[in-house]
Parts: C-alpha cells; sequence; structure tokens
C-alpha cells in the first residue's frame, strides 16, 4: 500500500481486520510509516528490494504523484502484479499509467472507494471505512478483471465492486462527488455565516459537511475533471436561477412546481 492517509491508512487496517494477507506500506512521511507499522496496520515497510514480492500494488497518493511513482518503480514490480491506484479521478491516470503498464507487463487497473471524511491522515483512518461502499473498477477492458481482483476488495469490507470506463468514472464523479465539494465550499462563503451560531440543525451540518477541504488535493481533483465538473457547475447555476426567478417574481405556483420536480427526480432516484 503506497500511501498511509485516509484511504490507504483505512484500506490496511480493514484488510489487517479482515484476512490474512501480508501487507507492506509505504508512506512519504516516515513518523506516519513507523505509526502504522507500530499499531499493526502493516506488517513491513514497502522497499524496492520487496516490490517484487507483491501480488497487488494499492496506490493511494494525489493523482500528480501516482504516474511518477508508478513510472520509477515499475522495474521492481513482479511481471504479475496488479497496480490499482486510488485515487477521485480515472482519465487522466488511465492512458499514462496504462502505457507503463504496457511497458513493463503488469496489469493496471483504476480505481475509486466511495467512502471517505471530512478529515484527512492516517489518524483519521478506521477499519470500517468501507464497510457497505461501493469499489469503482475502470479496467482497461471494462468488461474483465483480473481473476480474485473483485474478491480482494469484498474481502476489505466493500459492500459491491462496480466497473466502468475512465470516461464514465469521471463523469458521474463530477455529480456525485466534485459538484458537491464546490457547492460546500461556497455555501459557507455567506455573510451570514459569522451570525449564525445556535440557528443550525441538521440540513447545515449537511451542506457544510466537506467544506473544509484538502484544497490543494481538491484543486487538482477538480481541474483533472475539469470538462465534465463544469458541465455540472452551469447546471447547478441554470437550476438556481429558476428558484431565484421564481422568487423574484412572486411566484409561489413555480417554485411549488420546482421543488415538487426535484421531489419527484429523487423519488425516482430511490
Amino acid at each position: 500500500i503506497v500511501g498511509l492517509g485516509l484511504i490507504g491508512g483505512s484500506i490496511a487496517k480493514s484488510l489487517k481486520g479482515r484476512t490474512s494477507h501480508e501487507l507492506l506500506g509505504y508512506d512519504s512521511n516516515h513518523e506516519i510509516l513507523s505509526v502504522a507499522y507500530q499499531c499493526g496496520a502493516i506488517d513491513a515497510f514497502l522497499t524496492e528490494d520487496n516490490l517484487k514480492l507483491c501480488d497487488i500494488i494499492l496506490i493511494a497518493i494525489p493523482p500528480s504523484a501516482v504516474t511518477n511513482w508508478v513510472r520509477h518503480f515499475a522495474p521492481f514490480f513482479a511481471p504479475s502484479a496488479v497496480v490499482v491506484d486510488m485515487c477521485g479521478v480515472k482519465q487522466a491516470l488511465a492512458a499514462e499509467i496504462g502505457a507503463i503498464a504496457r511497458e513493463y507487463g503488469f496489469v493496471y487497473v483504476g480505481g475509486h472507494p466511495m467512502a471517505g471524511k471530512e478529515r484527512n491522515g492516517f489518524a483519521a483512518s478506521t477499519e470500517n471505512l468501507f464497510v457497505g461502499a461501493s469499489m469503482i473498477l475502470t479496467p482497461e477492458n471494462d468488461c474483465s478483471l483480473p481473476e480474485g481482483l473483485k474478491e480482494f476488495f469484498l474481502s476489505a469490507g466493500f459492500a459491491r465492486v462496480l466497473l466502468c470506463s475512465p470516461e464514465e468514472h469521471d463523469r458521474i464523479i463530477a455529480y456525485t462527488s466534485h459538484l458537491g465539494h464546490i457547492i460546500s465550499n461556497a455555501y459557507v462563503k455567506s455573510p451570514e455565516l459569522r451570525r449564525c451560531a445556535g440557528f443550525t440543525a441538521g440540513s447545515f451540518r449537511d451542506m457544510t459537511r466537506i467544506a473544509c477541504m484538502d484544497e490543494v488535493l481538491w484543486t487538482e481533483l477538480f481541474f483533472a475533471n475539469a470538462h465534465f465538473l463544469t458541465i455540472e457547475l452551469r447546471n447547478l447555476i441554470e437550476n438556481l436561477e429558476k428558484y431565484a426567478d421564481a422568487l423574484q417574481s412572486q411566484d409561489p405556483e413555480r417554485m411549488s412546481a420546482l421543488l415538487r420536480e426535484g421531489r419527484n427526480l429523487f423519488s425516482e432516484f430511490h
């Protein structure tokens, strides 16, 4: 496991708690690496020497670092190794890492665990983060997976493994994840934020939970998926204008129709 933050640390703890796999871990922060070893989340440190022993290599570092890491360490992979990145964008990585995989003969599968928290880092990682969650995989051939890979992720606690193309992943995730993070971050920029103590309840907590994101990581994710995210943002702005117009024109019937339309769409989804 490369990268022992929230996702990599949780994968390690989940696998250690549920399986008999031997886990080798790496993190650029040596203190975190030592803590992960001392608490039993990993069995040993990942090195150039033991990298060739790994059947599955999970990479849970920011997208900008993944390709360079793979390019540097690919000569040390076993030819039978399966490499899975755990990043929130897929198209930007598929072409680059796919080319390296073909050069060195290992198998590359894009991955995205659909779970997270508003806090980051190994300290926030938990054994049960992925319980009930989906694991999205984007193999080069979206109809097939390396033998045993689906079962591997199910053994880590995931409820299901879904397959799609990198493009489909990025198009959907722009709506289900990236857009929501922008909405939450923009929502807290109201001047009323400083005066709202004691006036908040569940809806406010739901809307603001992910506002405190890592701006460096999320800027990278947003720009790696800029095409689909821009489409979703424009669509949202267009829809919000309809609600504003109904209020400005004092048209309660129009507002009711908009609210009913949203309620019915969500009811159909469920």
